[in-house]
């Protein structure tokens, strides 16, 4: 069985950039750009932070972009069936999407993931987009890094990290587009392979055990299951599934809505069933730090599980807190929570700390999803992976990106995502 967010493959690949002189007739500047070429080195070679740093943080500072067009979109699809995200349940997605054509060309795509009590509703998402894209339509000529770095200062904090998670992943798929780059080898080229989760939301116990069927048939080995509603519906629904595949491996995400005795008592029964959750997230309310703490020694001392504090962590200062006193085992990272930038900040601050990561994301569709399916197996250090959204939906919307074979996502050298939303059907 592959381990969960496990590296499959992993070759080494480096950026060198040398400068070419290039005329931009957009807006009458003239403008440096820089060329790219791709060499692979030897494995053993270089470490994953080089990897790293020698590739998306000097991209950032040398390759200029000139935005011709910018745009954002409603993007809606409906679920197969509804989905709980935090406290709230979603029955479509209702997000937007963004593209960006730089005057080479190269066009980028980015998603925002709208999620109205979690991130605002999708008209107050639309507005901002729409002003992001104005600013780089307007905009002259600049280097990615100040370019993002405009973004951020136009989209500030967590009220809007989801609208300028969209935006910075447009900006930077376009980028790799122009230098024939895949994301994942611009991130680090850690693995050409993922494997991931699959998440089954809050249904019947009947429901649940054949959705484990069709899973397990499709090749998914690690369920993650919505629970902390009801402790007996919960217990049920989880019976239900262990007894037919005793095999698959669980994560628990109570989504907050225990309090730590409950979250304990849970534990406790799933133990006498032989049910060992991989990992259990956020089991208490997100403010609820000493019960967190509190929780998460339980798991690990007992059991040996593996506590995952989700929405506990809305910022990076969050995150320190929970390296600093030891609050869980695991922190969920999401591009829509943090950024993209953000969440590179944040791996960066766990990659010696002991912390371990896993990726998830909110409602989103291949694009969004594909994205951060490309920045988990380029960096390779994170070591969970549940990004499954994209099998929930009752249609898609994006054409090509990484192939997709049951729980494993594998990833060509087509250049950026390697795939396009179907913009003509987009509201």
């Amino acid at each position: 069985m592959v381990p969960v967010g496990s590296a499959l493959f992993s070759p080494t690949c480096n950026f060198f950039f040398s400068p070419c002189i290039s005329r931009s007739m957009h807006r009458s500047q003239n403008v440096i750009k820089f060329c790219v070429s791709n060499v692979r080195a030897e494995p053993t070679t270089v470490r994953t932070s080089e990897r790293t740093s020698l590739g998306f943080k000097n991209l950032t500072e040398t390759f200029w972009v000139d935005v011709q067009r910018a745009e954002g979109r409603e993007l809606n699809v409906a679920l197969s069936a509804p989905l709980s995200l935090g406290l709230s349940s979603v029955e479509n997605v209702e997000n937007v999407a963004i593209r960006v054509e730089l005057s080479n060309g190269c066009v980028g795509w980015g998603e925002v993931a709208v999620v109205p009590l979690v991130t605002g509703d999708q008209t107050k998402a639309l507005v901002k987009v729409r002003e992001a894209c104005q600013f780089l339509r307007q905009s002259p000529p600049m280097t990615l890094n100040f370019a993002l770095d405009e973004i951020a200062r136009i989209l500030p904090g967590s009220e809007f990290a989801s609208v300028r998670a969209g935006v910075e992943m447009a900006l930077i798929d376009a980028v790799a587009n122009s230098i024939d780059i895949p994301l994942w080898r611009l991130f680090g080229g850690a693995s050409n392979s993922l494997s991931t989760a699959i998440t089954i939301p809050a249904v019947s116990p009947a429901e649940a055990s054949e959705l484990a069927s069709k899973y397990c048939k499709l090749g998914f080995s690690t369920l993650k299951l919505n629970v902390g509603r009801n402790i007996t519906a919960d217990i049920e629904v989880l019976q239900a599934i262990h007894a037919v595949h005793p095999h698959c491996s669980f994560i628990l995400d109570a989504n907050e809505g225990y309090t730590s005795e409950e979250a304990v008592e849970v534990l406790g029964k799933l133990n006498d069933m032989g049910v060992i959750p991989v990992l259990f997230e956020q089991p208490v309310h997100r403010d609820d730090w000493s019960g967190l703490h509190d929780v998460t020694n339980f798991a690990r001392d007992t059991y040996g599980i593996s506590v995952v504090a989700d929405e506990s962590c809305r910022s990076l200062n969050d995150v320190q807190k929970v390296m600093q006193e030891n609050l869980a085992s695991v922190v969920n990272i999401k591009l829509a929570k943090f950024g993209v930038l953000g969440t590179l900040q944040i791996i960066k601050a766990t990659r010696k700390s002991g912390l371990h990561l896993m990726i998830d994301g909110m409602i989103e569709t291949r694009l969004a999803t594909g994205f951060a399916l490309h920045l988990a197996a380029g960096l390779g250090c994170i070591k969970y992976v549940n990004l499954n959204t994209p099998f929930l939906l009752s249609e898609d919307p994006f054409v090509g990106g990484c192939e997709v074979s049951g729980a494993i996502y594998n990833f060509t050298n087509a250049r950026g995502q390697g795939g396009f939303l179907k913009w003509t059907i987009v509201s």
